[in-house]
């Protein structure tokens, strides 16, 4: 097996630009850290470790597998965290732990003056990880003022490379739009990039092999997700999935062998893809939520828009962390609400999911509207 060391695919890190007197990125390898002592862990030993921030609930794609009707419940305007206030929650769940934290949506560039985010984020050395993942319509236009601001990595959602599909597949014209930002993000200086494609059985399952060679080309690496049935994947259906046995088979069929590869460290091995080497030294990923769930391995939990705290991708509610945050609790307030939830923590939602005898959309429509906060582009993905 190959281990991520021997890949040497080490991430770039930068800040903002006004700490370079060239005005560019800089580079935070040897900054000093100010590390937490605190190791906060679940009732299964899963520690705080990764969080996913949503900056806002609208999206201006309408892919099928994520928002696949015609109307939509939003959040209030005046519910909307601030980003003084994201940047106030983030500190705190910084101080327990968290070293990840990837900005999300519905789609994070749609937030006004989202750099001005990056920047409060990035500024906390405890974060060692700063993250953003897009579908690319608005990134060619951002890159440069995202990386400038102190963003690490971006992963771009892609999941065809037809236009003609990925029209309709999202309602837009715009596929152009989001290459161009691929290619933009490479040129200014991103690395790391990954490239999230949701795998469908009969629409586009014929272009693992495409993906794979187009990843390699972009000097990216390709995460095939199967099919997952959760709130938003209203037409969701076990017979759409494709297994993660299937695609490797897939790719194996026209590259060879796909070695597995070892995590280097414990981070790595909560990551939610299996990741794989070609014998060229092409890796790629498969995250198999739906059939090989990896819920005792998971650290992540995520933060929607208007300040609710979701401690599993299926989990029914949430904490909420705006009121108190609004009503003048502490920093020290907040992280007891936040580490005696987490110490509580039994999720498993995905393993759940997968022992149910009869297996349907999580949602239906009117459970949804009820409660907006159960759609997939309200909490992130």
């Amino acid at each position: 097996m190959v281990t991520t060391d021997e890949l040497d695919r080490s991430a770039t890190s930068c800040s903002p630009g006004h700490g370079d007197p060239s005005g560019g990125p800089v580079d935070l390898t040897h900054r000093p850290q100010r590390r937490s002592h605190v190791d906060i862990r679940d009732t299964l030993h899963r520690p705080l470790a990764s969080l996913r921030v949503s900056v806002t609930d609208r999206c201006n794609l309408r892919c099928t597998y994520c928002m696949p009707e015609d109307e939509y419940i939003w959040l209030p305007r005046q519910s909307i965290l601030t980003y003084e206030e994201i940047q106030r929650l983030g500190g705190v769940f910084a101080s327990l732990g968290v070293s990840k934290v990837r900005i999300t949506g519905g789609e994070p560039l749609l937030r006004q003056d989202l750099p001005e985010l990056v920047q409060l984020l990035a500024g906390d050395p405890q974060v060692r990880d700063l993250s953003l993942t897009t579908n690319g319509i608005l990134l060619g236009g951002m890159v440069r003022s995202l990386r400038h601001a102190g963003l690490h990595r971006i992963t771009l959602s892609l999941d065809s490379l037809r236009p003609e599909r990925f029209e309709a597949l999202t309602r837009s014209r715009r596929h152009d739009d989001v290459l161009e930002g691929l290619r933009r993000a490479h040129a200014v200086g991103f690395r790391e990039t990954k490239i999230n494609t949701v795998v469908v059985r009969g629409f586009n399952d014929d272009e693992i092999v495409d993906m794979i060679d187009f990843a390699r080309a972009n000097e990216a690496e390709v995460r095939f997700i199967e099919y997952m049935d959760v709130g938003g994947a209203t037409r969701w259906s076990m017979d759409a999935v494709v297994p993660k046995r299937e695609i490797v088979s897939v790719v194996e069929r026209r590259f060879g062998h796909a070695e597995p590869v070892l995590p280097a460290n414990a981070t790595q091995q909560r990551a939610p893809a299996d990741r794989f080497a070609l014998p060229d030294g092409t890796t790629f990923g498969v995250i198999a939520s739906t059939t090989e769930p990896f819920c005792r391995n998971c650290d992540r939990s995520r933060l929607t828009a208007d300040g609710k705290w979701l401690l599993c991708l299926y989990a029914d509610t949430g904490l909420d962390l705006r009121q108190p945050l609004r009503a003048g609790a502490t920093d020290a307030e907040l992280a007891r609400l936040i580490s005696d939830r987490w110490r509580q923590r039994t999720d498993r939602g995905a393993e759940e999911r997968l022992r149910s005898p009869v297996r349907s959309p999580l949602y239906q429509v009117e459970a949804l509207r009820r409660d907006p906060h159960r759609e997939m582009h309200t909490r992130g993905g």
